[in-house]
């Protein structure tokens, strides 16, 4: 008996990591071990290869008196979860000499049943991109996987649906004929979403409608603030139909993310909406855990990121938000290691700023000071393009029985061509939008007349602005300027965005 040597890809939330599985059988008492830091998930194995194996008509490991080792590398890298049952089942019967493999340089993925058949595993879009890239021909995944495995074109997808399908593939052309078909390339669902709420549900609130319009255009951060009841969740939840489909790119980073928490999530080119609760604990927003494990501002990749009572939460889990708010990454950094996580998302935030009944001021922006005592921190403000105050709404408007019609689609185009203005002026910068700019980028951008120029120093002089303000006062003017079509900042466009700014 020789030592067999077979490939998996362990996926992780940016990148996957070639794992080689080795199996060495010896004479001795019955043993089954598996070595190289194995979870828990990965040292069960044993058990569902060995009834699988029987299963299939071969001879279980458990009916022999032998020792057997199968050895992960990397040593030093965790390996999880089930999707080495499939790889590991081949290495034991390659070196048993139960079967025999032809010359594919190709990988493994795959949970096995009790009975044989092969179960669907979390992160196949990330373990197929890293397949392909280290140089594999063809990679072995479950049926139900397969649509997802096939986003990724140039290598060769193999759907199975249990081990003895993947036994009479792998086998030389003379010892078996038969082949597992190839999966075809598998196209993303394109379109709009198209949400329960919409801006023609919305009666009123103009001017927080204007506001969604310029951040779902910049992809700009916004605050909806007002009193209980005046529509900030529906606005919110209007501002999904109003984000422009993702492109090829975007989506497949999406896929690969949310492939690693949700077995059945949908392929499109719709951005992610994530909306935890206000008591969600801060490693469920942020991410961590002993090894690092992406939370929801990652979820929220190409997104956006809905915080109802935003207030609410945890001071320390709305401080976290800074790096990513400013950098679109999250670092998590632990005993066990340090994992660096996308985070480019739209955060909208909504709050209350009365915690008990309302006092019928209509500063709402000292109401929420007084009523919060400062629990959300200046810099986060800061970093927050836009304030939108929700008001009450007059009984006159919400009694009318008229329903404007063509308010979205309207938006919608407004918002595609502002959209395509910054791919265009962004381009050689590889930017996409407005809000991803640096004060490097505007400077190169940017060119503001003498006018702008003069009714930003004045203006930021009296708002006391910050760098950061500043600048981003700028990006909304641009995005501003962008919905109109104009190739150049006019001060209506730098008044209108210090419309969005609140001084604390």
């Amino acid at each position: 008996m020789s030592i067999a040597r077979v490939y998996t890809v362990q996926p992780d939330v940016l990148r996957g990591t070639v794992v080689t599985i080795e199996a060495d059988i010896s004479r001795g008492l019955h043993a089954f071990s598996v070595v190289g830091l194995a979870g828990k998930a990965v040292d069960e194995a044993k058990d569902r290869v060995g009834s699988a194996i029987k299963h299939c008509g071969l001879t279980s490991p458990k009916s022999k008196n032998q020792k057997v080792v199968i050895s992960l590398s990397p040593a030093d890298l965790k390996k999880e979860g089930p999707l080495f049952d499939l790889p590991i089942a081949i290495a034991y019967l390659l070196a048993a000499e139960e079967i025999k493999t032809d010359a594919v340089k190709r990988a493994l993925v795959g949970e096995l049943g009790l009975d044989g058949t092969l179960r669907p595993v979390r992160g196949i879009l990330n373990s197929v991109a890293s397949a392909l890239n280290a140089g594999f021909n063809e990679i072995i995944v479950p049926a139900e996987n397969a649509c997802e495995a096939a986003l990724i074109d140039g290598i060769a997808i193999r759907p199975a649906h249990n081990l003895r399908e993947v036994i009479d593939h792998i086998a030389p052309e003379e010892i078996s004929s038969y082949s597992l078909p190839q999966q075809p390339i598998t196209t993303i669902a394109d379109g709009w979403y198209e949400s329960s709420v919409t801006l023609e549900d919305i009666k009123g609130q103009e001017s927080a409608k204007r506001g969604l319009i310029i951040a779902a255009a910049g992809r700009h951060n916004v605050i909806l603030v007002g009193p209980p009841g005046t529509g900030k969740t529906m606005l919110a939840r209007a501002l999904r139909s109003l984000l422009p489909p993702l492109s090829r790119e975007e989506a497949l980073a999406v896929t690969a993310i949310h492939s690693l928490v949700n077995n059945d999530f949908t392929v499109s080119t719709r951005p992610p909406f994530r909306s935890p609760h206000h008591t969600a604990s801060h490693t469920s927003l942020v991410g961590g855990g002993a090894h690092p494990r992406p939370g929801e501002i990652t979820l929220a990749h190409h997104g956006v990121l809905f915080m109802d009572e935003f207030a609410e939460f945890e001071r320390r889990s709305l401080d976290a938000l800074r790096q990513p708010l400013e950098d679109k990454v999250v670092t998590i950094s632990r005993v066990q290691g340090t994992a660096e996580f996308p985070a480019n998302f739209l955060l909208v935030a909504a709050l209350n700023p009365y915690r008990g009944s309302e006092d019928g001021t209509t500063d709402l922006a000292r109401a929420m000071q007084e009523t919060y005592n400062q629990k959300i921190s200046g810099p986060i403000l800061d970093r927050i393009d836009l304030w939108l105050e929700v008001p009450h709404v007059p009984y006159e408007t919400l009694t009318t029985l008229t329903k404007e019609t063509g308010e979205t689609e309207h938006a919608r185009a407004q918002i595609l061509t502002a959209r395509r203005r910054q791919n265009e002026r962004l381009a050689s910068i590889a930017k996409t939008t407005n809000a991803d700019m640096s004060a490097r980028d505007i400077e190169n951008s940017i060119v503001l007349n003498s006018a702008v120029i003069d009714l930003l120093k004045i203006s930021s002089a009296r708002l006391n602005l910050s760098p950061r303000s500043y600048h981003r006062l700028i990006k909304v003017a641009r995005t501003i300027a962008d919905l109109e079509d104009s190739d150049t900042v006019e001060t209506s466009h730098v008044l209108e965005a210090l419309q969005y700014r609140v001084s604390l």
